[in-house]
């Protein structure tokens, strides 16, 4: 029997709560399909920050070198600045192990809704690949004559050949295994230097896949038409900073950020990934009991998958498509009554 060890990281806020409810789920898929499942949880938060001034200690890298996966919480909390938190976990861990792939599929799930008046669920599914490990999220740079009239800071973007390279291929990959198409969002309009460089880039891998149909599209076009066209796209894939942007939007579109799961993947498997939920950690309800739970239980199944557990992955997938459509066990965002631990467990149930 397989056995997988897993470092959990509840985070913050309803970090804390849905991740409760998420790993019941994968603990039921596990005993169901046959694998184990041994976790080990850290206390890393803006909570731990407030006590030590740090949000995981010197050798946390190390320490979440020794796992098969990651599985984080929501991060975030009032009083700590969002950068600190950003940069003294989540961007750390995703270069350590050069996790430069985001991956954040989105679509409108059975028993939902879209803010789009009239879109079916057959309009709104699509992926966004995100460029993870550089662009636009760069430490170099600086404030300088801080205090002066003359006072200006300086944020430089890093797209490297290896960088741009590698994740419009993992992008091109993945619509082979969908419909065959992708579409690039760029800003070679504005950005005079980076935008043209990664638009070049794309053709050179984009002759390389006559079988997938591929274009490029200004980013604030693009923007446009996930909400007016969403049935138009399928794989997405963008700069560190226009993928973070554009998942956010198309998550809204298709159901809201409650549903949305990501991955930050090693896709060579050398390093441990990280999956996570895309929502915040919306300190103003935690604790309450009604988050909704539904994305971070899909972040566990985009783990398992990755782990090869597939069968495992999709029958969560499912289950939580089922439970949606009845519409019995609802949280207040989808409509309902339902806790988040109630709605956690119908899903656990639905397994089998």
């Amino acid at each position: 029997m397989n056995s997988y060890r897993i470092a959990s990281i509840p985070g913050d806020g309803i970090g804390v709560d849905v991740t409760i409810e998420a790993r019941k789920v994968l603990d039921r898929a596990a005993e169901l399909h046959d694998f184990g499942l041994q976790w080990t949880e850290f206390d890393w938060s803006c909570e731990r920050y407030t006590k030590t001034g740090k949000m995981m200690p010197d050798d946390g890298i190390e320490r979440l070198s020794a796992f098969d996966g990651i599985f984080l919480g929501a991060v975030g909390f009032p009083g700590v600045p969002d950068h600190v938190s950003l940069w003294g976990l989540l961007i750390p861990v995703r270069r350590a192990f050069s996790q430069y792939v985001n991956l954040r599929p989105v679509r409108l799930l059975p028993g939902t809704t879209s803010a789009l008046a009239g879109r079916t669920a057959d309009e709104l599914e699509m992926v966004i690949v995100r460029e993870n490990s550089e662009g636009e999220y760069s430490e170099i740079g600086g404030r300088h004559n801080a205090g002066q009239p003359g006072e200006f800071v300086l944020q430089e973007s890093v797209f490297t050949r290896v960088g741009v390279e590698r994740i419009i291929r993992y992008a091109f990959d993945l619509a082979r295994t969908r419909t065959g198409r992708v579409c690039s969002a760029t800003k070679s309009n504005g950005l005079i230097h980076s935008m043209p460089y990664w638009d070049e880039i794309f053709a050179q891998v984009a002759a390389e896949y006559p079988d997938v149909k591929a274009e490029q599209c200004h980013v604030d076009a693009l923007a446009a038409r996930m909400v007016l066209q969403p049935d138009r796209l399928d794989v997405v894939v963008g700069s560190n900073l226009f993928g973070d942007i554009l998942s956010d939007l198309a998550a809204a579109v298709t159901g809201g950020l409650g549903m949305a799961p990501s991955g930050n993947i090693n896709p060579q498997g050398e390093y441990p990934s990280m999956f996570e939920a895309v929502h915040g950690s919306a300190p103003d309800i935690a604790g309450q009991g009604i988050a909704n739970p539904v994305a971070q239980i899909l972040a566990g199944a985009m783990m398992l998958d990755h782990l090869g557990e597939t069968v495992a992955a999709q029958a969560i997938t499912t289950s939580v498509e089922r439970v949606l459509a009845k519409g019995a066990v609802l949280t207040p965002d989808l409509g309902g009554r339902a806790s988040t631990t109630d709605l956690g467990k119908a899903i656990a149930e639905a397994l089998g």
